[in-house]
C-alpha cells in the first residue's frame, strides 16, 4: 500500500495531527470546499423547489433525491474502490458531479427547470459525489501513518459538519442575492479544486497476488457478510431507523423558516448552520462520550436528547430557541451517527471494510430520503408543526429497541485483523481461478461425551464460513461411528475459496480453535474437491476449462 513519507511527528496525534501530512491536508482541505459546494446546492435546490412547487411533501423529496443515490449507488461504489484504483474511481465520481452540477446550472440560467427535473439533476449530482466518497474513505490509510488514521478519519467528519456550520447560511446569502441559479454554478466550480488534487496525486496501487473479484461477485461478498453478521446488521438497522425518525430537522427546515418563523432563504440557511455548528460540537465530543457511556447507553442518551429538541421544535416560534432546538438536535444526531460508525469500524475486516461502510452509509441514506418523504407527507396531510413533533415522539421511542436489537460492544480493532493460514492448499490437477464448484469437507474425531460442546462451537463457525464466502454449509454425524464428524461447504470457484481463505480474521481463528479444542490427537483431516458434473469428464481426459487464467494458487 502507498502511503506518503512525510507523516509528521507521530508522538503528537493531537486532533489535527493529520493534516501535517501534505497530501492528507490537500485532499481534505479540497474535500471541505466540495462540502460547502454539497451544501449550498442542498439550500439553493430546496428554496427554489419552494418556489416552483408549494407542496410540502415536494420540498422535502428534495432531500430524498440528494439521498437516495448513497443507498443506491453506495455498494458498487465500495465494491469499486475495494477491486480498483481508487484515484480512479475518485476522479471518475467528482467528474459526473461536475457534469451534472453544470447542467444544472445551466438550465437554471435558461428557466428551463421544472420539479421533477430539479430533482433528477439533484439525484444525478449525489451519483457522483457518492461514487466518489467510498474510494475517499478507503484510501485515508493510504495517506498517513496506522497511528494517525482514528484521527484522520474523526477529521473527516469534522470537515464536513465545519462545512454545515456555514454552508447552508452562505447558501442562503446566495440564493437570496444572486438567485438559486447562481448557488448551483458555485457548487459546480467547488468541486474543481478536489479533481485537480486527485488528478496530481501521484498513487503507486499495491499489488494483488489474487486478481479482483469482478463486481457482482464483490458486492455479493459485502453483502453476504453483512447478512451473516449479525452486530454489523443489528447497527445499519439501528442506523436506518434513527436516520428516518430524525429526518425532519433537515428536510422540513425550509418550511420552518418559511412557514413557522416567517422567515426568508438566510434564515432557513441560519437554521442548519445552528445545526452544523452542533454537529461540530458533537464530533469534538464524541471520545469521551463514548468512553464515558458506551454504544448502548450513549445512543439512548442522544435519542431522548433529541426527540426533545425536536418536539421542542415543532412547538416553536420563535428563531432564538428554533436555533437552540436545531443545535442540540444536530450534536446529538452526529454524536449517534458517530457511535454507530465506530461500532461498525471496530467490528467488521479490513477485506470488506468499504463495501461494510457503505452499506451504512446507505443505511443513513435511505433512512434520511425514506424519513424526509414520509414527514414530508404527514406534513402536507396534517401540518408542518404536527410532522416534527410526530418525528420527536418517534425518536423518543428509539431506545427501546435496545431491549431487542441491542448494539454490539466495542472490541478491540486487533480481532478484525486479517491472520495467514496454515498451510498451502494442494492440487494435483491443472486447475484455474474460474475452476468450480469446490467442495471443502473438513473431518473432526470428537469424544462423543463433548458433542453438544463441540457442536455449539460449530455454529459459531457456521457464521465465519458463511460471511467470508462459503456456501451450502452443513456439519453431519457419522452413524456408525458418533466420534466422526464432517464439515461441507463450497465455494462457487477456486479462486473464490483462494479468496475466502484471505479474509479470516483473529476472531475467526479463535472460533477456529474453540471447535478444534474438542477434537482428539490427529482427528483433523481437510479434503479440498473439484464437483464435476455429469458429462464434464472425458473418456480419456477431463474438459478444460474455458477461458483459463492460469493455475490459481500462489503460496502465501
Amino acid at each position: 500500500m502507498a502511503r506518503t513519507a512525510e507523516s509528521g511527528d507521530l508522538r503528537s496525534v493531537g486532533t489535527f495531527a493529520p493534516l501535517r501530512v501534505a497530501m492528507y491536508r490537500r485532499i481534505w482541505t479540497a474535500s471541505l470546499i466540495s462540502n460547502f459546494g454539497q451544501l449550498i446546492l442542498g439550500v439553493g435546490a430546496a428554496w427554489e423547489m419552494t418556489r416552483m412547487a408549494t407542496s410540502p411533501d415536494m420540498v422535502a423529496l428534495v432531500q430524498t433525491a440528494l439521498m437516495l443515490p448513497m443507498m443506491l449507488v453506495a455498494l458498487p461504489a465500495g465494491a469499486l474502490a475495494d477491486m480498483f484504483d481508487r484515484r480512479k474511481i475518485a476522479m471518475t465520481g467528482l467528474s459526473l458531479a461536475i457534469f451534472f452540477a453544470s447542467a444544472l446550472a445551466l438550465l437554471s440560467y435558461l428557466e428551463l427547470t421544472t420539479p421533477w427535473l430539479l430533482l433528477a439533476l439533484c439525484s444525478l449530482i449525489g451519483a457522483g459525489v457518492s461514487l466518489y466518497g467510498p474510494a475517499w474513505q478507503a484510501s485515508i490509510g493510504e495517506h498517513v501513518a496506522p497511528e494517525l488514521l482514528p484521527k484522520a478519519i474523526a477529521l473527516g467528519s469534522i470537515g464536513y459538519n465545519l462545512a454545515r456550520s456555514f454552508g447552508p447560511a452562505l447558501g442562503g446569502i446566495i440564493v437570496l442575492a444572486a438567485g438559486a441559479e447562481t448557488a448551483f454554478a458555485i457548487n459546480a466550480l467547488c468541486y474543481l479544486p478536489l479533481l485537480l488534487v486527485y488528478l496530481l496525486w501521484r498513487r503507486i496501487p499495491a499489488p494483488s497476488r489474487l486478481p479482483p473479484e469482478r463486481i457482482g461477485r464483490a458486492m455479493i461478498s459485502g453483502v453476504r457478510y453483512v447478512f451473516h453478521a449479525k452486530p454489523i446488521r443489528t447497527v445499519l438497522f439501528r442506523a436506518f431507523l434513527f436516520a428516518a425518525a430524525g429526518a425532519t430537522a433537515t428536510a422540513l427546515a425550509p418550511l420552518i423558516a418559511k412557514t413557522m418563523l416567517g422567515g426568508d432563504a438566510s434564515i432557513y440557511g441560519i437554521l442548519l448552520g445552528a445545526s452544523g455548528v452542533g454537529a461540530v460540537c458533537g464530533a469534538m465530543m464524541i471520545g469521551r462520550f463514548s468512553e464515558a457511556f458506551g454504544p448502548e447507553r450513549g445512543a439512548i442518551i442522544l435519542s431522548v436528547t433529541s426527540g426533545i429538541a425536536l418536539i421542542l421544535t415543532g412547538c416553536s416560534h420563535n428563531l432564538v430557541l428554533t436555533c437552540i432546538c436545531m443545535f442540540v438536535a444536530g450534536s446529538a444526531n452526529m454524536m449517534t451517527i458517530s457511535l454507530f460508525n465506530i461500532s461498525v469500524q471496530t467490528t467488521a475486516p479490513r477485506w470488506v471494510m468499504a463495501r461494510v461502510l457503505s452499506l451504512f452509509f446507505s443505511a443513513l441514506a435511505g433512512g434520511i430520503g425514506f424519513g424526509a418523504w414520509m414527514w414530508g407527507s404527514v406534513a402536507n396531510a396534517y401540518s408542518v408543526e404536527i410532522a416534527i413533533i410526530a418525528s420527536g415522539i418517534c425518536m423518543l421511542g428509539l431506545p427501546f429497541l435496545a431491549f431487542i436489537l441491542p448494539l454490539p460492544d466495542v472490541v478491540h480493532q486487533s480481532s478484525a485483523d486479517i491472520v495467514e493460514l496454515p498451510g498451502q492448499p494442494e492440487t494435483g490437477m491443472a486447475i484455474t481461478m474460474r475452476s468450480g464448484p469446490v467442495v471443502i469437507e473438513i473431518d473432526y474425531d470428537v469424544d462423543p461425551e463433548n458433542a453438544r460442546q463441540f457442536y455449539d462451537a460449530m455454529q459459531k463457525v457456521q457464521r465465519t464460513r458463511m460471511r467470508n464466502g462459503g456456501f451450502a454449509w452443513s456439519i453431519c454425524r457419522d452413524i456408525a461411528d458418533p466420534s466422526q464428524w464432517t464439515e461441507r461447504y463450497h465455494c462457487p470457484t477456486w479462486g473464490d475459496y483462494l479468496r475466502m481463505r484471505d479474509r479470516y480474521t483473529k476472531a475467526d481463528s479463535e472460533l477456529q480453535a474453540a471447535a478444534q479444542v474438542f477434537c482428539r490427537q490427529g482427528g483433523l483431516r481437510i479434503r479440498r474437491k473439484l464437483e464435476r458434473p455429469y458429462g464434464s469428464v472425458r473418456w480419456k481426459q477431463d474438459t478444460p476449462d474455458q477461458n483459463a487464467e492460469g493455475i490459481a494458487y500462489v503460496g502465501p
